[in-house]
């Protein structure tokens, strides 16, 4: 029996959820995944993709459970064969990809606008970075500017970065929020009521 105080928690969790999705291609640690499920659980991110190519494929509901924090248990997975599959559903679905990738041609993080979308921010394998195919397949290109000699970061850290600036950015132009009806689902889904108890969010 969920408690009124759990309930609670689980709906402010559900209306905090915000538009867009996280893509993570060929990333072979499911660990690393894991600590990049912790900071979209973190920044109201709730459906990750995953894209299996080249890496062999782990199901990301019961690996990384430490790395995670449990995050992934809160979470909703896709699993994609194909990098083309993988954009194509994507934008069927009405989003707008966003790869990040080094290089000259990027827009830089500082300069970059992420308060519309809905944005797929996709992010790719811990050494190759993203697939040609991702590359030419995506809206836009993004990366985040370094002063070091090392030249990337892991990947867990630039999810962070990206989700946290984008979060933050929303914020300040007025945090779009989701339907009510999918925030009711969202609520049902974390396992707080049968659905026709659930309250309406709000």
């Amino acid at each position: 029996m969920v408690t009124p105080q759990r309930l609670q928690r689980m709906t402010q969790v559900a209306q905090g959820r915000q538009p867009g999705v996280v893509v993570l291609e060929d990333v072979h640690d499911p660990h690393n995944a894991a600590a990049v499920l912790r900071s979209c659980d973190a920044f109201g991110i709730q459906t990750v993709h995953f894209v299996f190519v080249r890496t062999k494929p782990y199901n990301p509901a019961k690996v990384g459970k430490i790395s995670s924090s449990s995050a992934n248990q809160w979470l909703d997975f896709v699993i994609h064969h194909s990098t083309a599959d993988c954009l194509e559903a994507l934008r069927n679905d009405g989003y707008r990809s966003v790869g990040t990738v080094l290089g000259q041609r990027t827009e830089s993080l500082f300069d970059a606008d992420l308060t519309g979308g809905p944005w797929a921010l996709w992010f790719g394998n811990e050494h190759r970075g993203l697939s040609e195919e991702a590359i030419d397949g995506v809206d836009r290109h993004l990366s985040i500017p370094m002063r070091g000699m090392v030249e990337s970061l892991n990947i867990s850290v630039t999810a962070a970065i990206i989700l946290f600036e984008m979060t933050r950015q929303r914020l300040v132009a007025g945090m779009p929020s989701l339907p009510a009806e999918q925030i009711q689902k969202l609520v049902v889904s974390f396992g707080a009521l049968p659905e026709e108890l659930t309250p309406p969010p709000g």
